[in-house]
């Protein structure tokens, strides 16, 4: 394991970008009597930020997550949102909050235009500016043509869709979403992503909590991965890739039948893996391991239909990081 080489400084990205941290946690604690549910979480989150939380189920994501939103108090340390401290003033930080829960809970029996003006209602907007903002955002998320709708005769990508509308009604600096896109179709999807780049675009801080790797590596800004209650590394994607080399592969299709197991032969091959139609063959040395599959082939009178070195992929990490040794020695179980 790299150890410190995955570890970045908590509030970088701000530091770089000459910004205040928006959400700033500094050794949070949580215990249920001699139970560790998080210890020493420190992080901050700028303006402009998808900041990714990455973790095995039980590993305190959604205890970080109520903490963070006053739904939970610490034991120790201390949150601050903007200016307010979430303890001593949880009202003030809520008021520049959005949330979208995992599971999508609007009003159900509700249309979905009157669950917008009740968000309105309860955030204490006009209603002038409540029926403007509403309709704009279910426009922008496709659902004016089933505003007048029941909320239960959504999908679950409406619902999903819906509550992302109600949450930024407000027009909130600070955005946290736990796992906001798990189970949707690809549309709902590829909205909610659009979505939150373009918040992000508009300075706003987006903490984002998800079980899918390579959406955080593709959405993220930073992530902080935790196990076991600890942050076990926080960089960025490309700086905890670049960190864990070990896990470099040549991946490789042949025109003939080969099997992986043939491959674990070769001198610089640590493993080799059936992916579909090619063999992945993890290595250290993807030089020379493609010197060796273009020997293999040659020896054997196979043509090469393709052969690429990759890179480690933040799945690599992640795998490497959380999973016990057994796991870690089957990347592609990850993000179950």
């Amino acid at each position: 394991m790299p150890g410190d080489a995955f570890r970045g400084a908590p509030g970088i990205f701000a530091e770089e970008r000459g910004m205040e941290p928006i959400i700033s946690a500094d050794s949070v604690c949580k215990y249920y009597g001699d139970h560790k549910a998080v210890e020493r979480i420190s992080f901050s989150v700028s303006g402009g930020e998808v900041f990714g939380f990455l973790g095995p189920n039980g590993a305190g994501k959604t205890t970080t997550l109520r903490i963070l939103t006053g739904l939970l108090p610490q034991s120790n340390g201390s949150v601050r949102v903007l200016d307010h401290d979430m303890t001593r003033d949880p009202v003030g930080a809520r008021e520049h909050i959005g949330i979208v829960p995992e599971v999508a809970n609007p009003y159900m029996e509700l249309s979905g235009w009157r669950n917008m003006i009740l968000s309105g209602e309860l955030y204490g907007l006009s209603p002038g500016k409540t029926k403007l903002r509403a309709e704009k955002l279910l426009q922008d998320f496709e659902l004016w043509g089933r505003h007048r709708d029941p909320a239960k005769n959504y999908s679950k990508g409406m619902k999903q869709r819906l509550i992302l509308a109600m949450a930024l009604l407000h027009e909130p600096q600070v955005l946290f979403l736990d796992e906001p896109t798990a189970g949707l179709d690809v549309e709902s999807r590829h909205m909610i992503h659009e979505r939150v780049m373009g918040l992000a675009r508009e300075g706003a801080a987006v903490y984002y909590t998800t079980h899918h790797i390579e959406e955080a590596n593709a959405l993220c800004n930073r992530v902080a991965i935790i196990r076991d209650g600890e942050i076990v590394a926080l960089d960025s994607p490309e700086a905890l890739k670049s960190a864990f080399q070990g896990t470099r592969s040549v991946l490789v299709a042949f025109e003939g039948k080969v099997e992986a197991w043939e491959m674990n032969g070769l001198p610089h091959v640590s493993r080799a893996e059936q992916q579909g139609d090619k063999i992945c063959l993890y290595t250290s040395s993807p030089g020379a391991v493609v010197e060796e599959v273009v020997d293999f082939a040659r020896e054997r009178d196979l043509g090469i239909l393709s052969l690429n070195t990759m890179g480690p992929s933040l799945e690599d990490v992640f795998v490497s990081l959380v999973l016990s040794e057994d796991q870690a020695s089957q990347p592609g179980e990850a993000s179950s």
